[in-house]
């Protein structure tokens, strides 16, 4: 049959040329390929249409929805829409969230500290767990009950 990766009518070729193939994930709607910022959800149960902000990854029952669509939504006869707050751009850390990061850092970078102050204040009786071991930022902790 001659080379691996050949077959009788030559090269074996990829059914979908990877440059077509976007990361972005588009809108549901026939014909529409504009970027998807929300995600539309049916609770059949309750007959309502929840939509919200585009979801982490692409769910076989939901659909994915431009911002044009996800404003001219309509529900069916009966059906109630609850819309939930879509974000507009991407979150940016504030300033609480970046002294809580700061903080954090300095409290991992001082465990031996902790580890004395938690072993004074605890009885005799109590034994705190103990590092048995460090890899980069984990520790190993023994078992207070071996």
């Amino acid at each position: 049959m001659g080379e691996p990766g050949e077959s009788r009518r030559g090269p074996l070729k990829s059914a979908v040329p990877s440059n077509v193939v976007s990361p972005v994930r588009r809108c549901s709607r026939t014909a529409c390929g504009r970027p998807a910022v929300a995600t539309l959800t049916y609770v059949y149960a309750d007959s309502t249409a929840v939509l919200g902000p585009l979801a982490t990854y692409a769910e076989p029952h939901c659909y994915d929805l431009c911002a044009e669509h996800s404003e001219r939504l309509t529900a069916p006869r009966g059906w109630e829409v609850v819309r939930l707050a879509i974000d507009s751009g991407p979150a940016r850390p504030s300033g609480d969230d970046l002294e809580a990061l700061a903080n954090a850092v300095r409290e991992a970078a001082r465990p031996q500290e902790r580890e004395r102050a938690a072993g004074a204040d605890a009885p005799t009786g109590d034994r705190a767990p103990m590092e048995v071991a460090r890899r980069g930022h984990l520790r190993v902790l023994r078992s207070p009950d071996s």
